[in-house]
């Protein structure tokens, strides 16, 4: 048994990544020398403890991938790909006519199934999580096995310190336990900053409410045992068999729903984790400047070195 299977291993979602913008050559660096957000996510994870990354990714942009990414990484952590499929569906099940998405978050960390064999955490490709939330996860994964129940944790940020100043946000809003357990995650799709608090609305606008600030929210970083894979795999026919009947171009099949049902069955317990950082993610090109503020002042203040991989 290898090191690698006993030691955590993150994944990245990066499947999306450069849809947005148009392609991988037009991320915009957000370090002095180049770096994306991304380096500093995996220079935290690094520095954390994590020695390999599964990046998830679509075939298509591989070879851009590697060129802009992967290849400068491969140098300071072991590096393997995953490619995230709309084909990559239990047999019996084809895509349907007019999809042209793959399938979600969970399918995404199913991509990796057969280069995951132990503890992972998840991420996603183009938020800045900070070094808290990896020391965390990963302190996590490594001190709790699977028992009784599967132990998986979620690291939490306060929502206040999640939203962006030029539209809206999609966020998993928390409830916990007394334990700091987590009990349920709902996607709220449209979370904005309103007068007093963040606010958000189910009917496009017409009606809003309150959440307070410091409210937990997921920003998709996980940590699970390999029970997730062999959990999410078993109940991806379920969830095809529902959304090819009421959605079959858009559905998704989302990361924190199997969580969900996971703790509603009573199989599995989710701590949650807590992180102080301040979030940071370009959803909208103008959130750069302020991505770029944050890595300057945290670069002065010697939390990274001005050129990561030197």
């Amino acid at each position: 048994m290898g090191a690698s299977s006993v030691k955590p291993v993150l994944v990245v979602m990066a499947a999306g990544m450069g849809s947005r913008y148009g392609g991988l050559k037009q991320i915009d660096p957000v370090g002095n020398h180049g770096q994306l957000i991304i380096d500093y996510s995996i220079y935290d994870a690094r520095r954390a403890g994590f020695e390999t990354v599964v990046f998830v990714i679509k075939p298509e942009i591989e070879a851009d991938f590697k060129a802009a990414i992967g290849d400068r990484l491969s140098q300071v952590m072991e590096v393997k790909y995953a490619y995230q499929l709309k084909e990559d569906l239990p047999d019996g099940y084809s895509v349907p006519e007019g999809r042209t998405k793959p399938w979600g978050t969970a399918h995404a960390v199913l991509a990796a199934r057969k280069v995951v064999d132990g503890p992972f955490a998840v991420i996603n490709s183009d938020d800045y999580y900070g070094p808290d939330a990896y020391k965390e996860i990963y302190e996590y994964l490594l001190n709790h096995p699977d028992g009784e129940y599967y132990e998986y944790a979620m690291v939490g940020y306060l929502l206040k310190n999640t939203v962006t100043e030029h539209g809206h946000v999609a966020r998993g809003v928390c409830v916990e336990d007394a334990d700091q357990m987590l009990v349920s995650v709902t996607e709220r799709t449209r979370i904005e900053k309103g007068e007093k608090c963040p606010r958000f609305t189910e009917d496009g606008g017409e009606t809003w409410t309150d959440l307070p600030g410091d409210t937990i929210v997921s920003m998709n970083l996980w940590g699970f045992t390999r029970s997730y894979m062999d959990e999410a795999l078993k109940r991806f026919p379920a969830f095809l068999d529902g959304a090819l009947k009421t959605d079959p171009v858009k559905s998704e099949y989302f990361l924190p729903a199997v969580v969900s049902q996971l703790i509603a069955e009573g199989k599995a317990r989710v701590k949650v984790l807590r992180s102080k950082d301040k979030w940071y993610g370009v959803t909208y090109k103008e959130d750069k400047e302020a991505v770029v503020a944050a890595i300057a002042e945290k670069t002065a203040a010697g939390i990274y070195p001005d050129d990561l991989w030197r």
